[in-house]
């Protein structure tokens, strides 16, 4: 299996408990107030990567640091229209479906900027992947034609411009650096929602670990999504590839005695599709065998 895809599955795995967990949390709390105490959850992430990349920190590409930081800074800018819309009493189901279009935006970005090339059968997994995103999440027919396509715009358009400066950064720089430096753009807008968010009286022990669990997740997801890019993986492919991670949160709810609908088992046949078409390659020894000698 090629290091891109171990570590793009590692993604969808952790991507995949953090949804399930956000699940568990249900509304204990606010969604500022998750932000805001998830951003903890960023520490057990941090510091290792603080300490493993700190003397390459000379050598690093400043051009590939603040491409992070502007991938991380970007994906904060795409959650505060995200939560001011779900603050706002915005139809929450609808507005999720809707945002998880995102992966649409960096593989445009990714086959329009950066020349990515697909074969047949990945472009088939494209389209497949972003139709079982789209029957994970959505809720009504009409979401795609309702005004409220206009709201989740924003967040569409930088989450997807997000992930494909992920994918930029790591030309220049290694994922650990990367990895920090994008995370760390997180802090501020943890920060922001702690002074902004009232706070309840006393919120409980099982709140605190599912909270801090929570960042702790979305910030592996994202070292191991920046491990991927890496480790020469085409974003129009890990972007789709990664999003499918709701497979793994209905596999937490299936064990945990929930069940399922029949468009989360369409969304889970298409998603399988989708994996073994995005994850396919032609053989290297084919490749060589009919490439020309130098």
């Amino acid at each position: 299996m090629p290091a891109w895809l171990t570590r793009t599955l590692v993604a969808l795995a952790s991507w995949g408990v953090w949804a399930f967990l956000s699940r568990l949390l249900g509304d204990a709390l606010s969604a500022g107030q998750s932000q805001a105490l998830s951003t903890l959850g960023l520490l057990p992430i941090l510091v290792p990567l603080g300490l493993r990349s700190r003397a390459s920190w000379r050598t690093t590409s400043r051009k590939g640091l603040w491409l992070a930081l502007a991938g991380g800074a970007i994906s904060c800018l795409g959650n505060v229209p995200y939560y001011a819309a779900v603050a706002r009493g915005e139809r929450f189901a609808a507005l999720v479906s809707l945002t998880a279009l995102a992966p649409a935006v960096t593989v445009f970005l990714a086959v329009l900027w950066l020349r990515e090339r697909l074969n047949r059968v990945q472009l088939a997994g494209v389209v497949l992947a972003i139709g079982a995103i789209w029957l994970f999440n959505v809720s009504e027919q009409a979401a795609l034609v309702s005004p409220l396509v206009l709201i989740a715009l924003p967040p569409i358009l930088l989450w997807g411009l997000s992930g494909f400066l992920q994918k930029v950064a790591t030309n220049y720089v290694a994922a650990e650096p990367a990895a920090l430096v994008y995370l760390a753009a997180f802090v501020p807008l943890g920060i922001y929602y702690a002074v902004r968010e009232p706070w309840p009286a006393t919120i409980s022990t099982r709140t605190w670990a599912v909270v801090l669990a929570l960042g702790f997740f979305l910030a592996f997801g994202n070292y191991a999504v920046l491990a991927a890019f890496a480790r020469s993986g085409k974003a129009a492919v890990i972007a789709p590839l990664v999003n499918l991670y709701p497979v793994v949160s209905i596999g937490c709810a299936l064990l945990m005695g929930e069940s399922v609908g029949r468009r989360e088992l369409a969304g889970i046949g298409c998603a399988l599709a989708a994996v073994t078409a995005l994850a396919w390659e032609p053989s290297t020894a084919n490749t060589a065998a009919t490439s020309p000698r130098t």
